[in-house]
């Protein structure tokens, strides 16, 4: 599904009324948060509007992806999180699982493919989440999986250790296999440097195969695209 919205911050209000529908109706409780602006975006939507309606409580909240730097650093996904989010809605702090980007990189793979297994139900032998959240860079890549390193996609491991092609910046990433196993995945991509990747894999292009976040295809077939009207301009909807 495909939902095109005039600014940044539709997309990130469509995407609360999403989640608070699909965890009243659908039990939702697991969720694979993303970084970026878009989500910091939702984080203070979810602050200020949904902070006594949603099940905060109730919540397990996992990340994506990760930048391998402490949590205090300005890139740490987990610490945008903190900030925008989790010091201002009453999410139960045992139900935080942060990949710990201090750590060094394979051990923390290894560390939180664990923490997956364990906290997860497993479904066809994978971890499923009840919800993953993602982005798309302008070069195709989502989570931290990036075009250069497409073998990573299908790595039989749980989490992978990725390589930015151009800080050589080392993440923690999912796999294909845990994005593609959850319930629900949800794209959020906005900005008009997403047109093309966008176009490309909207079309289903001969070279969209060259982008990671071309490959996202749940097993239980339940994607939805939330994209604002610039990365939607030469896309089909």
């Amino acid at each position: 599904m495909f939902e095109v919205y005039d600014t940044k911050a539709e997309v990130a209000r469509a995407l609360s009324g999403h989640l608070d529908r699909w965890s009243a109706e659908e039990g939702f409780r697991s969720i694979a948060l993303s970084g970026g602006s878009t989500p910091q975006v939702w984080f203070d939507l979810l602050a200020d509007e949904y902070q006594y309606r949603l099940p905060w409580p109730e919540f397990l909240l996992f990340w994506g992806d990760e930048r391998c730097v402490p949590p205090e650093d300005s890139q740490s996904n987990y610490g945008m999180t903190r900030k925008h989010l989790l010091e201002k809605v009453p999410v139960e702090p045992s139900h935080i699982y942060r990949i710990r980007g201090e750590n060094p990189p394979a051990e923390e793979a290894r560390r939180y493919s664990m923490v997956l297994h364990d906290m997860l139900p497993q479904v066809h032998g994978i971890p499923q989440f009840d919800l993953v959240i993602l982005g798309m860079g302008d070069d195709g890549h989502t989570a931290s999986i990036f075009p250069h390193e497409m073998d990573l996609w299908g790595s039989d491991s749980f989490c992978e250790v990725a390589t930015h092609p151009e800080s050589g910046q080392k993440r923690i990433s999912l796999t294909g296999q845990i994005i593609n196993n959850a319930k629900q995945v949800v794209f959020l991509v906005t900005g008009a440097n997403k047109a093309a990747p966008l176009a490309e894999i909207r079309n289903r292009s001969l070279g969209s195969t060259q982008f990671p976040a071309a490959h996202v295809a749940p097993t239980g077939g339940r994607l939805l695209w939330l994209v604002d009207r610039e990365a939607a301009s030469l896309a089909p909807h």
